[in-house]
């Protein structure tokens, strides 16, 4: 009868020898990567290398998103990340920049000016959350803002601003109905949240801004005035005065 036929048969998935080799093959080129990524990089020197809020680590360069290091690592080695590079340094050279071969940016930033380094590159958006809250007496809707900024600067202090709509050149027409607030902290991206283009109560206790240096993380409560509020402002005996005292 001859052998008996493991692969073909009944409940058998047909080429299942196969695929397990080249998953094999596979975990062992990543395996080989990694190996070399290590020996010609450091990755506590690496500009591209970012380990974000949930734990994953990011490519600044390629934006891509991996779930350890060793993933990390066998990228910087494959060919999205080198073409990348090469890239790179042709444009610093097209604008008379000195280029390391290995990271792609100014000989001058390796290994020094670390401050420069991360005034010249953002390292992505913080996480962030927000809890929709209401005050028991009065019923005013506010929002409690939470960013972390887990790599911030010893010396930096999370800034805020409000925006109109018609000073913001992203979302074009310009909506009156919507205003927008903007939190910013170096070396990360500005962050910006829609809200609806109703008027803040800024009385204290309402409107508060708090950063905790030993958590890294920046918290801002804001309550909105209600519509008789800001029907009857400044009406003596309709509406109570939300002027802030110095």
């Amino acid at each position: 009868m001859g052998g008996f036929d493991q692969q073909n048969r009944v409940g058998s998935k047909f080429g299942g020898g196969g695929v397990a080799s080249h998953s094999a093959t596979n975990a062992d080129r990543r395996e080989r990567l990694r190996r070399l990524a290590l020996e010609t990089i450091d990755l506590e020197k690496d500009p591209y290398f970012f380990k974000n809020h949930v734990g994953s680590f990011e490519c600044r360069l390629c934006l891509t998103v991996h779930q350890n290091d060793g993933s990390y690592l066998a990228h910087t080695q494959g060919r999205k990340h080198q073409t990348n590079l090469s890239r790179r340094a042709a444009k610093e050279q097209r604008e008379g920049k000195n280029i390391d071969r290995i990271t792609g940016l100014p000989a001058g930033m390796i290994g020094q000016q670390i401050a420069v380094k991360k005034n010249l590159l953002k390292i992505g958006r913080p996480g962030y959350k927000i809890t929709k809250c209401r005050d028991p007496v009065t019923r005013q809707q506010g929002l409690l803002f939470q960013l972390q900024y887990p790599e911030i600067g010893t010396e930096i202090h999370p800034r805020y601003r409000f925006m109109s709509a018609f000073e913001q050149k992203v979302e074009q027409p310009p909506d009156k109905d919507y205003q927008y607030l903007l939190v910013a902290a170096e070396p990360y991206e500005t962050v910006s949240f829609k809200l609806q283009a109703r008027e803040v109560d800024r009385t204290p206790g309402k409107f508060w801004t708090h950063y905790d240096k030993d958590t890294k993380e920046f918290f801002l409560q804001l309550f909105f005035k209600t519509e008789r509020e800001q029907r009857y402002a400044g009406v003596p005996g309709l509406a109570p005065s939300t002027t802030v005292r110095k």
